[in-house]
């Protein structure tokens, strides 16, 4: 039996997970996820897949999180029939998540159509739409944790708990009959063990292969417990309050936005004089939030801890686009909650745009910001970023909080690899950043263990002690193209320096000769070209 992983996602970058599993009579996708990023990195989501869809028999989700689940529509669109297997609470959150993605891909997609026609540019289609959706939640079949569970001829797998989110999972994956089994455990995205809303992560012990995440591969977070994240939560509503202006958090709809609510809310019952309405603009964090009053149920706490959510006097849900309108009347003390949380899609880029030029306003990162999304050039302290075009300067406050990302640090990981016990084959790293994946496969061979580094969309013939590179199909990005910005950035960062230059200057006569050299580098550099 000759058993191949390829990895056509989360390789050399964070999103996009997405493994390819052939076992010499069944293949099979484990997640199929979205890209986030460069826009030469989110291109790949428009790109055929790089297999044979029609060739792949099952599904394996290890959570609902966008850059795991956001491709299946497209999976679905492209031929695929056969079972995705996942948790509940995965499936009911991705009933709302895919929903909301295909709406935001139709809504988007019209808006850039027009404005391509107004520039002459080829019209785009979305990468999928609402229609796709309920054929792809019809083909969910639904597993328990921590029970086996046959899902094609010769294969078992186990979900076990990640921590991570509602329903999260590492998968075991079993290939062969017999007492004997391949054994193979992906992590999906282990969660720190002490989120208050979440069971601890958990996985079985001496498998043949580890297939694990590298998110925060490299940094150790602190101030994790909810006393102290809360503490810390405190001080930034202090501090954003005395500024003057609102509060504006980009939010990750499913979890982060819940969790958020929740600390917000108890802050403010402990510290009266931060109280004020907490505004919720995000139909999809909306939505996500009845499932975790259905789901949320903790069986280490023994309760649902979203309860207090069901009745939050001080909580506004926006649904409407006109309903988010409105908060342009607002001024003074309040916070917004909108998405996406890496600032790239979603109803946080109009407040961005009508806010992020303010001096009183706030801006507060909570969670992990991919190379190349307007989230992660705000961190990185840009004070001139570009957004549907429009060029804005970047007055408010930007600030960022880690500890509220779903994610375990770089002790965590290892601690749970540690549990697993011994490693028959290879840990191979996917699913973080190069100096991740560098410093966290540095530190686990130092324990004994032989770690890999999976590279995007190559392929490893794995036997019970060894993994071997054995090809790599056609390459479709350059080697670290990934995780840096790539021209669509710098020339939006470029277009924001000029205009800003521009007007530094002291008259319409130096205006007119920087134009001018401009024109002629690029006429030189016109007339050079190959």
């Amino acid at each position: 039996m000759t058993v191949t992983l390829t990895f056509h996602g989360a390789a050399e970058c964070v999103t996009g997970s997405c493994m390819l599993l052939d076992t010499g009579r069944s293949r099979l996708l484990i997640d199929c996820g979205m890209f986030q990023g460069p826009k030469t990195l989110k291109a790949l989501n428009y790109e055929p897949f790089p297999f044979d869809v029609s060739r792949i028999d099952a599904v394996l989700l290890t959570h609902a999180h966008i850059d795991h689940s956001g491709l299946l529509p497209k999976l679905v669109r492209a031929g695929f029939r056969g079972p995705i297997f996942a948790t509940r609470g995965t499936r009911d959150l991705c009933e709302v998540m895919l929903a909301d993605a295909a709406g935001i891909q139709e809504s988007e997609v019209r808006h850039l159509n027009r404005r391509n026609e107004q520039r002459g540019i080829k019209r785009v289609e979305p990468i999928y739409t609402t229609s796709d959706v309920e054929p792809t939640l019809r083909l969910f079949e639904t597993v328990k944790f921590n029970t086996p569970r046959d899902v094609l001829e010769g294969v078992e797998a186990v979900w076990w708990p990640a921590g991570h989110l509602l329903g999260a999972a590492s998968i075991e994956v079993r290939i062969g009959h017999g007492e004997d089994p391949l054994t193979l455990l992906f992590s999906g995205d282990i969660g720190s063990g002490r989120q208050p809303f979440l069971p601890a992560p958990a996985g079985p012990v001496g498998v043949d292969h580890i297939i694990l995440e590298s998110t925060y591969g490299d940094r150790e977070r602190i101030d994790l417990e909810l006393s102290a994240r809360r503490h810390a939560l405190a001080g930034e509503l202090r501090a954003a309050k005395a500024a003057g202006g609102p509060l504006l958090m980009p939010t990750f709809a499913i979890g982060r936005a819940q969790e958020l609510i929740l600390d917000l809310l108890a802050v403010m019952q402990d510290e009266p004089d931060l109280a004020t309405e907490i505004f919720l603009d995000s139909p999809l964090a909306i939505e996500a939030t009845e499932v975790f009053l259905r789901r949320g149920w903790n069986a280490d706490s023994g309760d649902n801890p979203f309860e207090p959510l069901r009745h939050a006097a001080r909580l506004h849900h926006l649904l409407r686009p006109q309903e988010s309108d409105r908060l342009e009347r607002l001024s003074g003390w309040h916070v917004i909650l909108a998405g996406s949380g890496m600032c790239d899609a979603g109803r946080i880029r109009r407040h961005l745009k009508r806010l992020l030029w303010r001096k009183d306003v706030t801006v507060l990162i909570t969670g992990f910001q991919a190379a190349g999304t307007l989230g992660r050039l705000l961190v990185e302290g840009r004070t001139a970023v570009r957004i549907q075009g429009e060029d804005l300067h970047v007055g408010a406050r930007i600030r960022s909080l880690d500890n509220y990302s779903g994610h375990g640090d770089a002790t965590d990981l290892v601690d749970w690899l540690k549990a697993r016990g011994s490693v028959g084959g290879a840990v191979i790293l996917d699913h973080g950043e190069p100096e991740a994946l560098a410093t966290l496969g540095t530190r686990i061979s130092g324990l004994g263990y032989r770690s890999m580094t999976a590279r995007l969309d190559e392929v490893y013939a794995l036997t019970r002690d060894g993994a071997e590179p054995v090809g790599k199909g056609r390459a479709r990005l350059a080697p670290g193209q990934a995780t840096r910005p790539d021209w669509h950035n710098d020339r939006a960062a470029f277009l924001a320096d000029l205009n800003t230059r521009l007007q530094q200057l002291p008259g319409d006569a130096e205006r007119q000769a920087l134009i001018r050299s401009l024109e002629a580098a690029l006429t030189t550099r016109a007339g050079t070209a190959p």
